[in-house]
């Protein structure tokens, strides 16, 4: 395939939902993992939750920095890196025998691994490959590859885990990891140095920390990571309490996956016709409204097929709007470091909703308190996306 190939949008497109499904659909599957690495460790939930929080949390101290490297350097090299760490990570993980193996592996580095090959870095090669009136819909294809990723990886996993052990599924996933670095040659490179107005990226920044509907849109976004990190981490263990075959929660993230592809897209087509922010406001709404529905019913396998497509619309139907919003304010020329900067807010929520979803278990036997939690974001959620201003701060700068 010669060069000129490889940068058509349509590649850049699949390669990059393939980068997407193969970096979010790993890291969704080490719910699975929680049970048989805690017994085999002999430690609480809350020590491998602090594992995963800390993943998370390095995920989105490093997002900006990488989306920075992706903006001045281009964004195939920080693709490139985030593939081998990927792959070191989940190898000492696999490998290792003790506490510190899991935090190192797959806490520290699957965290630097995430944030190098993430949605800002993706999401804003393939915003430069598309005119801007398809941006929205090209968005919500590549972030339905994360979606593609999780609704195939969590049953394989699950599958693979039965075969060889916990210790061969992740040997497994790293293989499959490494793939990310031939996949990067199709969204190397970087934004055209005209394409920002005239602006630094260090004056950009400046404008967007001033800009009130970015802050709101942090605030937003925060909540996203709440939730998402809590159920991916702690719904498999969730569901096992109430006396469910395993298969069911694991199942249950791969329902999220498959339905997540639907809501992504739908996400990115309603975007380019209707005011993103009231669609966010929207989306935070019905995750209220799904919460609240799952606690009072009773505990089936009906029940949780049904929470699981209902919440899978709504999973990372964000993500295109959010980084869309993004878009539509700022422009594309410095995409990943401002999106980065979002990405940021969200990976500071999913700190706390794996972290606090496993100290509640620890502390009082039951994830009751953490999902009225998540309810309560919801609901603050909703409100702080409707006020923002999505007009283009492009207009406010032109001369009169």
């Amino acid at each position: 395939m010669s060069a000129k190939t490889w940068r058509l949008p349509a590649v850049t497109l699949i390669c990059g939902a393939a980068i997407l499904a193969l970096n979010m659909g790993t890291r969704q599957t080490f719910g699975l993992f929680l049970e048989p690495m805690t017994e085999e460790f002999g430690i609480g939930r809350g020590n491998f939750a602090l594992a995963i929080a800390v993943q998370n949390l390095i995920w989105g101290l490093l997002t900006p920095f990488f989306g920075v490297l992706a903006d001045r350097y281009g964004t195939g090299r920080c693709l490139v890196f985030g593939g081998v760490v990927y792959v070191c990570g989940l190898l000492i993980m696999a490998l290792g025998d003790s506490v510190f193996a899991l935090h190192l592996g797959g806490g520290v580095l699957v965290g630097f691994a995430v944030a190098a090959c993430g949605f800002p870095m993706v999401l804003s090669a393939v915003a430069r490959a598309v005119p801007p009136e398809r941006r929205s819909v090209a968005l919500g294809l590549t972030s339905a590859g994360g979606s593609v990723g999780q609704f195939l990886l969590l049953p394989f996993t699950q599958i693979t885990m039965g075969w060889f052990g916990w210790v061969g599924a992740l040997l497994v996933l790293a293989a499959l990891s490494a793939l990310i670095v031939p996949l990067a040659a199709a969204l190397a490179g970087k934004p055209a140095a005209d394409s920002s107005g005239g602006l630094t990226l260090g004056a950009a920044v400046s404008e967007a920390r001033r800009h009130r509907g970015y802050q709101l849109l942090n605030g937003g976004f925060f909540v996203c990571g709440f939730h998402v990190a809590f159920i991916a981490t702690h719904l498999p263990a969730y569901i096992n309490t109430f006396g469910l075959d395993p298969i069911v929660g694991a199942s249950a993230l791969g329902v999220i996956g498959f339905f997540n592809i639907i809501g992504g897209l739908l996400a990115g087509y309603l975007g380019g016709r209707y005011r993103k922010k009231y669609l966010l406001s929207g989306i935070y709404l019905a995750r209220v409204g799904t919460i609240f529905l799952f606690m009072i019913a009773p505990k089936t396998e009906l029940a949780v097929w049904v929470f699981s497509a209902s919440f899978g619309l709504l999973w990372l139907s964000t993500v295109p709007l959010t980084s869309g919003l993004v878009g539509d304010i700022f422009g594309a020329r410095y995409l990943a470091t401002l999106f980065g900067i979002v990405m940021l807010s969200h990976q500071m929520g999913s700190f706390f909703g794996a972290w606090l979803g496993g100290i509640s278990y620890d502390m009082t036997g039951s994830y009751d308190a953490v999902w009225i939690v998540a309810i309560v974001l919801g609901l603050m959620a909703a409100a702080l996306h409707w006020p923002i201003s999505d007009r283009p701060v492009a207009e406010s700068r032109a001369p009169a």
